[in-house]
């Protein structure tokens, strides 16, 4: 029986050869979405060890969190970049709950994220939703969730207005941009709760921002924010 397996597998394998999302080479067996090697080569940042990383400082007189951190660094034409785009274009949903579930096993070793109440990721607007057919962001939560042993929240906090695209937009314009976008459901009793807020990549962090202020506005108690990957500007 074994064998039958493993003979299906790998003329599974040879008709539809799985690649790697962050180089594009042949995965081996035991290896799922991502390879060792591209594991190993992950940019760490270590930013949830240091209260007063750059995440952190990012959001200084902006938003009062209780704690911030983004797992992996973000540069264009790396394989951190790779893993973001299949994420978010290619459907490659699991990318997300992997990557995900790495940050939580960090997370739950730092202090400052023992006493999370809710996980909530950046909501999409729903034209943005039905067209790409998932919030990337929402699978990264799930991973970071599961791992943290914490409730997701998919359903409290929405986007009320569609915005343009932030890519080329400069900082100032980017928060601009994302003036009175989020709104809160009363589902879930957030007050007096402590909330993870999770989104993939982090800029100028204008959407954080704008989601944080909403919440905070509802009466949690604190703010704590955690994304994939950090774009130093």
């Amino acid at each position: 029986m074994f064998a039958l397996k493993r003979y299906t597998e790998d003329l599974i394998n040879l008709l539809f050869p799985a690649l790697c999302n962050g180089c594009g080479k042949l995965l081996y067996h035991g290896e799922n979405d991502i390879c060792a090697q591209c594991l190993y080569d992950l940019p760490l940042t270590d930013f949830h060890k240091f209260e007063d990383n750059p995440v952190a400082k990012q959001f200084w007189g902006r938003l009062p969190l209780h704690a911030a951190t983004a797992m992996l660094y973000f540069k264009k034409g790396t394989k951190v970049q790779n893993l973001m785009h299949s994420l978010k274009y290619k459907n490659q949903t699991q990318v997300g709950v992997k990557l995900g579930q790495l940050m939580g096993n960090r997370l739950k070793l730092a202090e400052t994220y023992q006493d999370i109440d809710w996980v909530i990721p950046v909501p999409l607007h729903q034209k943005k939703l039905k067209l790409r057919g998932y919030n990337q962001s929402e699978y990264i939560a799930k991973g970071l969730a599961n791992e943290l042993g914490v409730q997701m929240d998919i359903k409290s906090l929405f986007r009320n207005k569609a915005t343009e695209s932030q890519t080329k937009k400069a900082r100032y314009h980017r928060y601009e941009n994302m003036q009175d976008v989020f709104g809160v459901k009363e589902i879930n009793d957030l007050a007096d709760k402590h909330v993870l807020l999770v989104d993939d990549v982090i800029t100028t962090g204008a959407t954080l921002e704008a989601c944080g202020n909403t919440l905070l506005a509802h009466g949690i108690k604190k703010l704590s924010i955690a994304a994939l990957a950090f774009a130093e500007q």
